[in-house]
């Protein structure tokens, strides 16, 4: 990191309490702020959780970065790309070029999409045990769980919440072994939420009658 980039994020890095052997920094408690009201706009579907999101992994980008947490802060970066990417599709990226609704996607997909984790997380794992990480492949299984759940969230696809639920489910353990004990607590609300989550938008399917489409690779449209 260079010396006015360091000196930029500084305030960030300021210890504000301790949370057992966790010492919570701006950037911690900025990010549960901002991940839990991100959450919060997704399960309502607000395309404001794309701002929002963007935000929170500034955030998280600064804590893992100080805490040399290299794949969750790459993550972060890819969550960033990701969340501009969403805010257009969620615009424009409908039929006709208009907003998305909540739409389905199909068995191709899904099974593209995890075939993608499989050998995403075998290869990221690779590249972690070079980096001297501390739990690789756990590290590239979650990577890639939140990258696919990403996509489908552009794509405004009901599934996503089953895999944001996964990737939260290895998630919390992971960060109390980090020792980032607010950001696994974060996780354990974020897992709640993505349960109604996922209860609200299949609620809004429904109600929208959406006819069933055919197919497609990793789709992006409704």
């Amino acid at each position: 990191m260079t010396s006015w980039l360091a000196h930029l994020v500084a305030p960030l890095d300021q210890v504000l309490f301790h949370l057992g052997a966790d010492a919570v920094s701006w950037a911690e408690l900025l990010g549960f702020l901002t991940g839990a009201t991100c959450v919060w706009l997704t399960v309502k579907s607000r395309i404001s959780n794309f701002p929002v999101g963007i935000a929170n992994s500034a955030f998280f980008l600064v804590l893992f970065a100080s805490a040399r947490l290299w794949a969750d802060s790459s993550l972060q970066v890819m969550y960033i790309m990701l969340g501009f990417l969403g805010w257009w599709q969620w615009l424009h990226g409908g039929a006709n070029r208009t907003r998305l609704v909540v739409g389905r996607a199909g068995p191709v997909t899904l099974a593209v999409l995890g075939l993608l984790v499989a050998a995403g997380t075998w290869g990221l794992a690779v590249v972690l045990r070079q980096a001297h990480d501390i739990a690789p492949v756990w590290d590239a299984l979650t990577t890639m769980l939140s990258v696919a759940a990403q996509w489908l969230l552009n794509a405004k696809k009901l599934e996503n919440w089953a895999w944001w639920m996964a990737a939260d489910c290895i998630y919390i353990p992971l960060y109390f072994v980090k020792r980032l004990d607010l950001t696994g607590i974060v996780y354990v609300l974020f897992l709640g939420m993505c349960v109604l989550g996922a209860r609200g938008w299949l609620t809004v399917y429904r109600r929208q009658g959406t006819p069933a489409t055919p197919d497609a690779v990793l789709e992006v449209v409704a």
